[in-house]
């Protein structure tokens, strides 16, 4: 299980601690933030990256494929519905889109091509967006009204 905590630091910025980490996000100024720290839309690709590059290298460990590096560009955009011919119509007909350019290094083969082309889409995070979660909300106040 993981586990994250937040908490509200200056104007937008947010201090986010998991196990002995600690990091912090922010809006751009043009959002009213002091750019002191990525966006939570940019932790989230970045969450998405890092699983996508480090679940094919393990793979490509565990199969011996001559895998020498792993790049990841992610691109999040909101497009119309009516644009996006492989997305379901959502009520609001808005839709978050994420863009995945992954260039794998290496020697392989076509086959091992094939199945990396595969993994790439099947890292435990890119699941979990694509197919989405269960979230349970519990909020709580501290003042003697709550």
């Amino acid at each position: 299980m993981a586990t994250v905590t937040a908490s509200l630091g200056d104007g937008t910025a947010v201090n986010i601690r998991s196990r002995r980490f600690l990091w912090r996000s922010d809006e751009p100024p043009e959002a009213g933030g002091a750019d002191t720290g990525p966006t939570p839309y940019e932790f989230l690709l970045g969450s998405l990256a890092a699983c996508i590059a480090v679940t094919l290298k393990l793979y490509a460990a565990h199969k011996d494929i001559p895998l020498t590096g792993v790049d990841v560009s992610l691109e999040l955009d909101r497009v119309h519905a009516d644009d996006c011919d492989d997305c379901d119509e959502r009520a609001d007909g808005r839709i978050e889109r994420v863009q995945s350019r992954v260039t794998i290094h290496g020697e392989v083969t076509a086959a091992q091509r094939a199945r990396l082309t595969q993994v790439a889409q099947r890292c435990p995070v890119h699941k979990t967006l694509a197919h989405g979660m269960h979230i349970t909300d519990t909020v709580t106040f501290t003042d003697a009204a709550g």
